[in-house]
């Protein structure tokens, strides 16, 4: 049996989805790497150091963060740093080392982060420059520790706000593609188990959807950093309005996973007449949302995904509520994740809403906003 193509494509996806995830980890490992060296050999070959181990350290532990979040990770982090060497400095002129100096040290930064309102890592990376500055007992040294931690965090912000700065609206709609993949899969899972009765399939496509928690948080967190990153930088400034509007057409897969969740657990548990009617509906909606994810900057892939959606739901229009309470909840569910999808495309809710009751409506999906790339950068591969 041949496999439609947005079904198909998401197969392809679930099996390279591991090897993209180990190739974006490692490059984002090389990154660290090279702005650790790059920082070390600044403080010791142009500065002069002994012993900048501060600086590689900021550099790394700065761009240890989601992209999108890598500058403000290093600006949290010389706040920490700050605030740490500060008070070994103090504490190693005031009481000179040992034991009851670090633990003195380390309690005094962690408070002084925790009173300016500094978030886990500010008071982190407090606490580990007071240990440090006193670990290492050279006092005096504390000016050069704090360029040191003054170059890391600048190379970390050079590496992520210049070098490799993440482009705002392809972060979001990686993050978008990801919950449309597994929201398409679960649903395709749904049609499998109404078609054949299978609880294996069942199973799993409420796993998915719970699962689906996790991708949705990182969505959410895509969502703020996006707009942020493009405010900060000088690269993608121009891009705060397309960050914006995409982050709110994003918003919405929030109610497209309750949605969808609720539609699962409903028709699941319908009689076998309920089921047979259910299937192909389910089927049509998990083919536009797998074509959505496909391509969800595109606006024709948009359009498509609008008129599948309306089409898996056409023939209920009109159509008298059915006797049985579990059908006629599946059915509701149904429209919802129609709607759902049409308004994540772009359509006004009201109209969506209007137009999955009446079976009919034509729409003319606005043009998504445009991922701007590089000037010299690699083009993004377009799915076949």
């Amino acid at each position: 049996m041949t496999v439609p193509r947005p079904l198909a494509f998401l197969h392809v996806y679930a099996r390279s989805v591991a090897l993209r995830r180990w190739a974006a980890e490692g490059w984002l490992l090389l990154q660290g790497t090279a702005a650790a060296t790059a920082a070390w050999l600044i403080a010791t070959h142009v500065l002069g150091h002994s012993q900048p181990f501060f600086a590689p350290v900021a550099a790394l532990i700065a761009l240890n963060a989601a992209l999108g979040e890598r500058g403000r990770n290093a600006v949290r982090l010389l706040q920490g740093v700050i605030v740490g060497i500060a008070a070994g400095e103090l504490t190693l002129l005031l009481l000179g080392g040992g034991t009851v100096s670090l633990a003195l040290a380390t309690f005094a930064a962690m408070a002084v982060a925790h009173a300016m309102r500094g978030t886990r890592i500010v008071i982190a990376q407090a606490a580990v420059g007071a240990i440090l500055t006193i670990a290492v007992g050279d006092h005096g040294a504390g000016l050069d520790r704090l360029i040191d931690a003054l170059v890391g965090a600048g190379v970390a912000l050079v590496f992520s706000q210049v070098l490799f700065s993440p482009e705002p609206v392809a972060l979001v709609r990686r993050a978008e593609t990801a919950a449309l993949t597994d929201l398409a899969r679960a649903l395709e899972a749904t049609a499998a188990a109404l078609e054949r009765d299978d609880e294996t399939s069942a199973e799993d496509a409420m796993n998915t959807l719970r699962d689906l928690r996790d991708r949705l948080a990182e969505l959410a967190r895509t969502r703020e950093a996006g707009p942020r990153a493009a405010r900060r930088s000088a690269l993608w400034r121009s891009q705060v309005g397309p960050v914006v509007r995409e982050s709110e057409y994003a918003g919405h897969l929030d109610l497209l996973h309750a949605s969808c969740l609720m539609l699962t657990r409903i028709a699941i548990q319908t009689s076998p007449e309920g089921r047979r009617r259910l299937a192909r509906p389910v089927r049509e909606l998990a083919r536009a949302l797998a074509g959505l994810a496909a391509d969800p900057g595109d606006r024709a892939t948009r359009q498509a995904a609008v008129d599948g959606a309306l089409d898996a739901v056409r023939p209920l229009a009109g159509a008298g509520a059915p006797s049985e309470f579990e059908l006629a909840a599946a059915l509701a569910a149904l429209r919802a994740v129609a709607v759902d999808v049409m308004v994540f495309a772009g359509v006004d809710p009201e109209e969506a809403r209007a137009a999955v009751k009446a079976g009919t409506g034509q729409f003319d999906v606005p043009t998504p906003p445009p991922a701007t790339r590089r000037p010299f950068g690699p083009r993004r591969a377009r799915p076949r």
